[in-house]
């Protein structure tokens, strides 16, 4: 009998537990995708009082690593997993499936004061190439240009890196960030600075340029006419349970709410209903 009851007690103590680890979502990753993610985990926590969703940003890069070591349910990414980070985690046993959650732009930002009003995708090349030194080669004035960029963990840099560097390396001189909202910062408080961030990261305090005559917006991102564009991804240990609370938090993205959602922050819905 007493062996019923510790082995009953055992077997309630672990449903108890299963129930609190299904309630609990541990997000990580990308710091362009944070902002959807954080503003997904508040919606869904307030209509699932009973649910503790964490989110932080520690860049792409980590978000893959910790989904591998299994210290998050949920990696954001602003870029595919590579081919190392896949088969790290098939040999850890884990099957990456990655779930599309919005379109962005990749924006290049100048201080407001900068009179440039244009670039082109060469232009902004040779800027990080260190071709490009001055403002006043460019018609600006003149001024040595600050160049900045996020750090090489990073899905946003590594966008950068493929559809404007193509492989080419950075100047020496480029001052690295840790985040899309270091780089604006540094771009706002900074005259001859230009740097680029998630097309969500967009203010008042910055000013996009048009690239190749086109402006990163909803509509250039969407139709494609935009230069420096890319998806956004949520990646999970093989696809959700259907019902749980992790199914329905990885694809709210397609609910009417979950796509108001991404509008509100300044990204780009994948579909549209």
């Amino acid at each position: 009998m007493k062996i019923f009851k510790t082995l009953l007690i055992i077997a309630l103590a672990a449903g108890f537990l299963g129930a609190a680890e299904a309630n609990k979502i541990v997000v990580d990753g990308s710091t362009t995708v944070g902002p959807i993610a954080k503003a997904f985990a508040e919606y869904y926590m307030k209509l699932n009082p009973g649910v503790n969703i964490t989110v932080s940003e520690s860049g792409s890069g980590n978000g893959a690593k910790s989904l591998v070591n299994q210290s998050c349910q949920v990696a954001t990414m602003s870029r595919l997993l590579k081919l190392n980070e896949f088969e790290a985690a098939v040999h850890s046993e884990i099957l990456p499936v990655v779930h599309v959650v919005a379109l962005d732009g990749i924006a290049m930002i100048v201080h407001p004061g900068n009179p440039i009003s244009k670039l082109t995708l060469n232009q902004v090349k040779d800027i990080y190439l260190g071709k490009v030194k001055n403002w006043n080669q460019l018609g600006g004035p003149n001024v040595p240009i600050v160049i900045i960029s996020r750090d090489t963990n990073s899905g946003t840099y590594e966008t950068f890196e493929g559809k404007v560097m193509k492989g080419d390396k950075i100047a020496k001189n480029c001052e690295y960030v840790g985040s899309n909202g270091a780089i604006r910062q540094r771009v706002q408080s900074t005259p001859a600075a230009i740097g680029y961030v998630g097309i969500g990261f967009i203010d008042s305090t910055v000013k996009a340029l048009p690239i190749d005559g086109i402006m990163p917006s909803l509509e250039t991102v969407k139709n494609g006419s935009y230069p420096i564009a890319r998806p956004l991804y949520m990646v999970t240990n093989d696809y959700p349970k259907m019902g749980s609370h992790l199914y329905r938090f990885v694809t709210l993205y397609l609910s009417k709410k979950g796509q108001a959602i991404i509008e509100e922050i300044g990204f780009i819905p994948v579909t549209s209903y």
